[in-house]
């Protein structure tokens, strides 16, 4: 197992086991999953109507023709809720502990302040939208420093399960170098890119807990 993946292991265990007794939700992305990414966002509430969140994503994998998606990703967020975190209004009655108490919304929105870095080697792919084209040709490998915005929206499900989505946009830099897209490909060039980009877009599955 190597280093990069023992860390994702460590990271998501300590996250999970330090929630153990919040009230919190643990979230997958589903998107990154069609990727092949492992990924996981405990977000634990902090506030009336604020949760902090800390998402975690890793893709080891390499594919025919030397295509690759591979990275790790810790990403920080900060959110204010408008209806309170999680669906959950701010009042006595706890909907996780009395069936009869009726405090949790059909959902919720919220806005996000996030950061984020990233650990890439990527290349051989094509993109949405034109996106990078130069990854279709070639593999870019090193380190992205990002921040950004974000909204979403909390759709509840059952008293633990909840649908949300999120976009967010932001300013990245990026420092990398690029390579033959061909396994030991040649070294073509370094590059230092600040641009304005979508920071954050996903669709998560999450569960939540409560004590």
């Amino acid at each position: 197992m190597n280093r990069k993946c023992r860390l994702f292991i460590i990271l998501s265990c300590f996250l999970t086991t330090a929630a153990k007794a919040q009230f919190m939700a643990i979230k997958t992305d589903l998107s990154n999953w069609a990727t092949l990414s492992l990924n996981i966002e405990p977000e634990f509430r902090i506030g009336n109507m604020s949760t902090l969140a800390v998402g975690i994503s890793y893709n080891p994998w390499s594919f025919e023709n030397n295509v690759k998606w591979k990275h790790l990703r810790i990403q920080p967020e900060y959110r204010f809720w408008f209806g309170g975190p999680f669906g959950v209004n701010d009042s006595p009655c706890r909907w996780i502990d009395a069936k009869d108490c009726d405090d949790r919304n059909a959902g919720a929105h919220f806005i996000g302040i996030h950061a984020s870095y990233t650990r890439f080697n990527v290349g051989g792919l094509r993109l949405p939208f034109g996106i990078f084209p130069r990854l279709e040709t070639q593999r870019c490998q090193g380190n992205e420093y990002a921040i950004g915005v974000g909204y979403g929206y909390h759709w509840v499900l059952s008293d633990h399960w909840s649908v949300e989505a999120e976009i967010g946009v932001g300013f990245s830099h990026a420092v990398f170098d690029y390579y033959e897209k061909k396994r030991c490909g040649i070294h073509l060039g370094k590059e230092t890119t600040n641009r304005f980009v979508p920071t954050k877009v996903g669709l998560s599955l999450a569960y939540v807990i409560g004590n």
